[in-house]
C-alpha cells in the first residue's frame, strides 16, 4: 500500500528530527562541536565511501548534474521574480529558493526510499548543489567572495577524491574502506537528530514570508524536475529512472539550514531568512509525502 510505504520512508526521518528538536527544546545541548565534526570527518567520509566504493563514473551523471544545476539556477530566477513581487531583498529570498536541505534530509530519504544504490546519485546531486552553494551562493550574499575557499570544503574534497578513485578504477583496500563506511554511517543519524536541535533554537519571525517560501520552494522546484525529466525525453538525453525519481526528490527538498548560517555570516536578515529555513522545513511534512507519492507511483522502487 502506497500510504503505508510513504510513512514507512519518513518516519525515521521525521521521528529523528523531532527527537532533536524537543531535546533542543528541554535541554539545549551545544552541538557546534559535533555539526563541525559531521562536516568535516562524518559526512566526507559517506561521500568518499558512496563514490569510490562503487567506482563511479561522473561521466556517467553528466545528465543528472545539468538537471540539478538548471534547477537550482532556475529556482534561483523563480526566487527573484518572488522577491520582486513581494518587495523583498532578492539576496534574501533568493539563496533559501536555490540551495535546498539535500543533506540532513535528502540523502537518507534517498537512502530509505531506494536503499543504498540511491547514495551515489544522491551524492551527485549533493555535490552540485554544494559547489554552487559555496561559490554562486556566497557571491551572491558577498560580491567580493573569492572561490578558492571550496577547496577548503572538506565535503567537497571527499567528493572529488572518491570520483577520481571511481574513474581511475581503483580498488580501496577493503578494511579501510569498512573504516570509512562505519564513519559515513554516523553522518545521517547526525544530521537528522542536529536539524531538530537547530530547528528548536532558531527564532520564527516572519511567519508570513517564510509560508510563502515554503509554498514555492518545493513547487517550482518539483515543476522543474518535471520540465527536465521531459525535455530531455524530447530529446533522446538517457537518464535512468532512479535518477529521474531522485531529481524529483531533489526538487522537493526545503530550503537547507546552511542559508541561514551564511545569512548570518553576511548579516543578509538573518531573521528573515531562519523563519524561511524553519518554516519551509516544517512544510516538508506536507510536501515529501507528496513527491514521494509521485515518484513511488511513476518510478516504483526495483
Amino acid at each position: 500500500m502506497l500510504a503505508q510505504r510513504i510513512v514507512e520512508i519518513l518516519f525515521p526521518l521525521f521521528a529523528l528530527v523531532a527527537l532533536g528538536y524537543v531535546v533542543g527544546k528541554r535541554h539545549r545541548p551545544e552541538l557546534s562541536g559535533a555539526n563541525r565534526l559531521n562536516m568535516d570527518v562524518f559526512t566526507p567520509a559517506l561521500v568518499f565511501a558512496a563514490l569510490a566504493g562503487r567506482h563511479v563514473d561522473v561521466r556517467e551523471y553528466l545528465s543528472l548534474v545539468l538537471a540539478a544545476a538548471v534547477l537550482v539556477c532556475g529556482s534561483g530566477l523563480m526566487g527573484w521574480g518572488l522577491a520582486r513581487h513581494l518587495r523583498q531583498e532578492v539576496r534574501t529570498l533568493a539563496p533559501p529558493m536555490m540551495f535546498n536541505n539535500c543533506g540532513n534530509l535528502g540523502l537518507p530519504l534517498a537512502l530509505l526510499t531506494f536503499g543504498e544504490v540511491a547514495l551515489p546519485p544522491m551524492v551527485v546531486l549533493f555535490i552540485v548543489s554544494n559547489l554552487l552553494h559555496f561559490s554562486l551562493g556566497v557571491w551572491l550574499l558577498d560580491r567580493r567572495a573569492r572561490l578558492f575557499h571550496l577547496w577548503r570544503v572538506p565535503t567537497l574534497l571527499a567528493a572529488f577524491a572518491g570520483l577520481a578513485v571511481g574513474a581511475a578504477g581503483w580498488t580501496v583496500w577493503p578494511p579501510l574502506l569498512t573504516t570509512i563506511k562505519m564513519l559515513g554511517d554516523i553522518s545521517i543519524p547526525l544530521m537528522l537528530f542536529g536539524l531538530g536541535v537547530r530547528l528548536a533554537e532558531t527564532p520564527i519571525r516572519a511567519w508570513r514570508l517564510g509560508t510563502i517560501v515554503a509554498v514555492a520552494r518545493p513547487l517550482a522546484g518539483m515543476a522543474l524536475a518535471a520540465a527536465m525529466i521531459g525535455l530531455y525525453r524530447l530529446m533522446g538525453v538517457r537518464l535512468e529512472p532512479l535518477e529521474s525519481a531522485l531529481l524529483v526528490i531533489f526538487g522537493a527538498l526545503p530550503p537547507a539550514v546552511l542559508n541561514y548560517l551564511f545569512a548570518e555570516r553576511y548579516g543578509q536578515e538573518p531573521d528573515k531568512v531562519a523563519s524561511i529555513v524553519l518554516v519551509g522545513n516544517l512544510a516538508a511534512v506536507l510536501f515529501l509525502p507528496l513527491a514521494l507519492a509521485m515518484v513511488l507511483a511513476l518510478f516504483p522502487p526495483g
